[in-house]
């Protein structure tokens, strides 16, 4: 695909055609509407008000990138498409929305490689559909506003419970107050589901904010892939991404997590993602952060259980006025515990790429061990490229390793290859190319081909 191609697939926005539109601000009246609108339980309106008060008293981070451009009293909270929600059918969505999807791909892959496909537009999920053979075996794959309504109690034991809490930042209670849509997974026991799972979530309105929580509870001795991509056309207006993640790993049991953001670059995308994972049970992170103006996103895995392992894989683009600040933390909590962190971040045009990560092993977790390698790449002299890893060790029978590298470009290496007949343009791909090696050899075919390409895009104006 031609990279100009590539890039209207992502920056094309659609005419605005709504139901609903909250005015720029959030309020309590909003929060109760919103809860009202969807015909929620008390309890969750309880919930929701909960994390609005915890919101409107948390200050912003002070540390990390700088986000006191981000007006939040200019975002539109809750905007709902002109669609009929959760359709199982593409010939029930709106066209116009339809043909977005279309255009990244969705319907294709839907077809052709996955077990069950979730879409969300705006504040909504407007298409949901999981193979047959799949429901027939007790798999659970719909959004969190259906599964309130027919799987109350599940959601009621582990929605904002015991891995994500409102208390651990301003943007989690944010995302508690006004959450709507995403993704609710749920894997009977022992059940290997063979083929991934997918949701993608897109934004198309100025100054829009969207707050999908995904939800998966992996049960004992059951397998999941599951891929979430997300998107935005650019405006002038800032808009924001403020999702959650919440993974229940069960004993024996393994989730793999994989997620390429390609949010526009006046996007905040600030994304809470954890795992709570328990006797033997093993999460996997792989992640691709290419899009948005200040990216602040580490993935948390909480390892409460004895032989439980974490294994982190992510690479993050930074360019021309963008900020990535991304990486990995994991808490060791019991025994014979284990985690893994790769990280690669590329800068080039001015950009910034940070790696910030925290392994915590607490005391009595003996025989854990963690390694934790972070590299930084960058592509001229006026990027920037930097790691703050921390490692927090309270108890002594462990294994702990900690490699961070960061760099320009080697002018050798660039001149072997244009000795060899390759332009810089090419050569620096080439470099490219092998520098994320790991973290595209850890997606499926078709996304890795779609990650070479969104970098390639990236760095093709930009290298002479």
């Amino acid at each position: 695909m031609k990279s100009g191609k590539l890039k209207e697939i992502y920056s094309k926005s659609n005419k605005e055609d709504l139901k609903f539109k909250s005015p720029e601000g959030l309020t309590k009246e909003l929060v109760i509407q919103i809860s009202k609108d969807k015909k929620e339980p008390e309890w969750m309106l309880k919930k929701r008000l909960e994390c609005f008060k915890i919101f409107k008293e948390k200050k912003l981070p002070a540390w990390g990138p700088d986000l006191t451009n981000l007006d939040l009293n200019k975002i539109h909270y809750y905007i709902k498409p002109n669609a009929k929600n959760n359709s199982r059918s593409w010939d029930d969505v709106p066209k116009e929305i339809y043909d977005t999807f279309n255009r990244l791909g969705i319907p294709k892959a839907e077809k052709n490689a996955l077990g069950g496909v979730g879409a969300q537009y705006e504040s909504e999920t407007i298409y949901h559909n999981l193979k047959k053979d799949l429901k027939e075996k007790g798999v659970i794959f719909t959004d969190c506003d259906t599964a309130l309504k027919e799987n109350e109690e599940l959601m009621k034991k582990y929605f904002m419970t015991t891995c994500i809490s409102p208390n651990l930042h301003k943007f989690s209670a944010l995302h508690g107050a006004v959450w709507s849509g995403g993704t609710f997974i749920y894997i009977p026991k022992n059940l290997k589901v063979e083929i991934p799972l997918q949701a993608y979530f897109r934004m198309n309105s100025k100054k829009g904010g969207q707050f999908e929580h995904t939800l998966i509870i992996a049960d004992e001795g059951s397998e999941l892939h599951y891929i979430e991509g997300c998107s935005a056309p650019k405006y002038e207006e800032n808009s924001l991404h403020a999702g959650g993640v919440e993974i229940h790993v069960l004993k024996n049991a393994r989730v793999r997590y994989s997620s390429i953001e390609n949010w526009s670059k006046n996007t905040y995308n600030l994304n809470t993602k954890r795992a709570l994972v328990h006797e033997n049970g093993i999460i996997e992170w792989v992640n691709g952060n290419l899009g948005s103006k200040i990216t602040m996103l580490y993935p948390c895995s909480v390892l409460v259980g004895k032989n439980s392992k974490s294994d982190y894989i992510g690479i993050a683009y930074a360019g021309k006025d963008q900020y990535q600040d991304t990486g990995c933390k994991v808490y060791h909590l019991n025994k014979n515990t284990s985690s893994t962190i790769l990280s690669k971040g590329i800068s080039l045009d001015g950009g910034t790429s940070s790696y910030r990560g925290l392994v915590r092993i607490n005391k009595g977790s003996i025989n854990s061990k963690s390694n934790v390698k972070c590299d930084g790449l960058m592509l001229d002299g006026k990027s920037k490229a930097m790691t703050f890893p921390s490692m927090d060790i309270r108890e002594n029978q462990v294994e702990v390793s900690h490699e961070a590298t960061v760099g320009k470009i080697g002018e050798e290496d660039l001149f072997y290859l244009m000795s060899r007949g390759l332009s810089e343009h090419e050569a620096t791909k080439l470099i490219v190319a092998g520098f994320i090696e790991p973290v595209v050899k850890a997606l499926p075919l078709e996304y890795a081909v779609e990650l070479n390409k969104l970098i390639e895009l990236e760095i093709e104006n930009s290298v002479c």
